[in-house]
């Protein structure tokens, strides 16, 4: 039976269409497709298995499942023996008492989340006007840049008003009081479309509201709207055309939280919510050259999300700054009954932690040689010796190869989009390309459930070995996408911040990221903010939309 179940995943999705006669030469096809042979008299024994196999199929396909409902096994990223801090203690963000309000709509348009806090909070700058200021400049520019799917105008003016006069009458949620901000379209949000950025699905409204949004909202948030993504969380290509970077309108602004990237990039909002499987908060992050954190798989509820992967779909900020990115999260993080992947831990950022205690590695073969942007990635070096940071140097060298693992993503995606294939809806899609998902998703249906198995056994490895790493050092620095550190940390679970670390020849933005333990995103921050205190990276307009 393990043979059996090993070739012929297969088999069910080939011949559901065609319920032909299965025979000892189709099982020679099948067996071909993923290495293995058998013997005519194995192959003999084997065809009633398949009969009863395919019929199985059949009967689980005749039941329905929502996009919403996950597997019954759920992805743990904590290596044996380790647990998250769970004392959660009173955040400081370290703020200043007062903030001058410039005198530019444009320039208000682009201050950072914690100076915006301060204004609201004095009562300099009503939630009422700063929402009006963004809903303009989103009516103004988004077309051009094509990030946005549906704006919220009257909900967000009501929002903003109630939060002006709970604030006259002495009422103080936190620093997102009164902030306006965006959303990923593949977040629900009751009363909404949610379009998951792709044609099947563009007049979709799922009647909840997701998690994340709804923490955002009681924090005092205002959502003034949701923002593109490439369809169905990959690349910037949607049902509506290519959401573009503010830099460099001919160029796309990647993917897949491609609008909430662009739209922050833009002065359209202050920090938009976005989510990574493999790359979709760092790439957009580094392409509109605005700050993105990734959290800690399981610390970010996923409910009211779409599902791409069940084991590795991250939901996390796109802000101007570290600090952003913190106090967002703060709101965000935590528990949720509706999604069993959410783990209890503490996110205890402080400004009074001293940053340069912090013991910081990088990985130095990654900073070596004369690969495009290097320069960049040094300076970032450079800073933190010059504010006193020792940089131990350290090499990346698992002893299992990620790049397989990362099938495990295509897996659960065909699953997740199960009928979008077998129902021949994948056609609508935009993209057709032989990268894109309807044809990744086809594929997919070829990976044998053993070798499924066997990539998550080799995860588990992984897993170790990158806990092992990282144990004895609180920040990792590493070039954005040099190795494969991408694709191991999105496997492993493992937080990462990206920040912009300058400019390429074509103008376009750079990078740089770092890493943390499991659940120790306050070291990044730290050491984020640092960075982003002893440079300008961050505070650079596109020049287009810097009116």
């Amino acid at each position: 039976m393990g043979l059996a179940a090993l070739a012929f995943v297969a088999l069910g999705f080939t011949l559901g269409r065609n319920s032909g006669e299965i025979t000892p030469a189709t099982i020679d096809s099948a067996a071909e497709l993923i290495g293995l042979s058998f013997s005519a008299q194995e192959k003999d024994s084997m065809v009633n298995t398949l009969n009863t196999q395919r019929n199985n199929f059949e009967i689980l396909r005749k039941t329905k499942l929502d996009n919403s409902v996950g597997p019954a096994l759920v992805f743990n990223p904590l290596p044996q023996g380790f647990f998250p801090d769970q004392s959660q203690q009173a955040h400081d963000w370290g703020l200043p008492k007062s903030v001058i309000l410039p005198e530019k709509e444009s320039d208000i348009a682009y201050l950072p989340v914690h100076e915006l806090a301060v204004l609201i909070k004095n009562k300099q700058l009503s939630s009422e006007r700063l929402t009006r200021i963004y809903l303009d400049r989103i009516k103004t520019y988004a077309d051009t840049l094509q990030c946005l799917i549906t704006r919220l105008e009257e909900p967000a003016l009501e929002k903003a008003r109630a939060m002006d006069t709970e604030l006259a009458a002495g009422k103080y949620r936190g620093p997102l009081h009164g902030i306006p901000y965006g959303i990923k379209d593949l977040l629900a949000v009751k009363g909404t479309k949610t379009t998951w950025g792709a044609n099947p699905y563009k007049d979709q409204a799922i009647d909840e509201t997701a998690t994340v949004v709804q923490k955002l909202d009681e924090a005092g948030g205002v959502l003034v709207g949701k923002f593109t993504l490439g369809a169905l969380a990959m690349g910037d290509v949607w049902y509506g055309g290519v959401t573009k970077n503010p830099w460099n309108l001919k160029q796309g602004s990647s993917g897949s939280s491609a609008g909430s990237a662009s739209a922050v990039s833009a002065g359209l909002v202050p920090f938009a919510i976005g989510t990574e499987t493999l790359g979709s908060i760092v790439s957009p992050s580094t392409r509109n050259g605005v700050t993105g954190l990734r959290p800690t798989f399981g610390r970010v509820s996923r409910h009211g999300a779409m599902a791409l992967s069940w084991s590795m779909d991250k939901i996390g900020p796109i802000s101007r700054s570290a600090l952003d990115n913190a106090i967002v999260l703060a709101v965000i993080n935590g528990m949720d009954d509706k999604d069993p992947s959410t783990i209890p831990a503490a996110f205890n950022y402080s400004a009074r932690k001293e940053t340069k205690q912090l013991k910081v590695a990088y990985f130095k073969s990654f900073f070596e040689g004369d690969r495009a942007n290097i320069k960049n990635d040094q300076a970032v070096l450079e800073v933190l010796r010059a504010q006193g940071i020792e940089l131990h140097p350290l090499e990346l060298k698992p002893s299992v190869n990620p790049g397989p693992i990362v099938n495990m993503l295509l897996v659960e995606g065909a699953a997740a989009f199960d009928e979008l294939t077998r129902l021949n809806l994948d056609d609508q899609l935009v993209a057709q390309h032989r990268n894109a998902w309807p044809n990744i998703f086809r594929s997919a249906r070829f990976i044998p459930a053993v070798e499924y198995v066997q990539m998550s056994r080799q995860r588990t490895v992984l897993i170790q070995e990158m806990h092992a790493l990282m144990k004895d050092y609180d920040v990792i620095v590493t070039p954005s996408f040099a190795g494969q550190q991408l694709q191991i940390t999105n496997l492993t679970g493992h937080p990462a911040l990206c920040l912009p670390n300058g400019f390429g020849e074509n103008g376009s933005p750079t990078s740089i990221t770092l890493l943390a333990n499991l659940f120790e995103e306050e070291k990044l921050i730290m050491l984020g903010r640092l960075i982003q205190e002893n440079t300008d990276w961050q505070a650079q307009r596109p020049a287009m939309f810097d009116r």
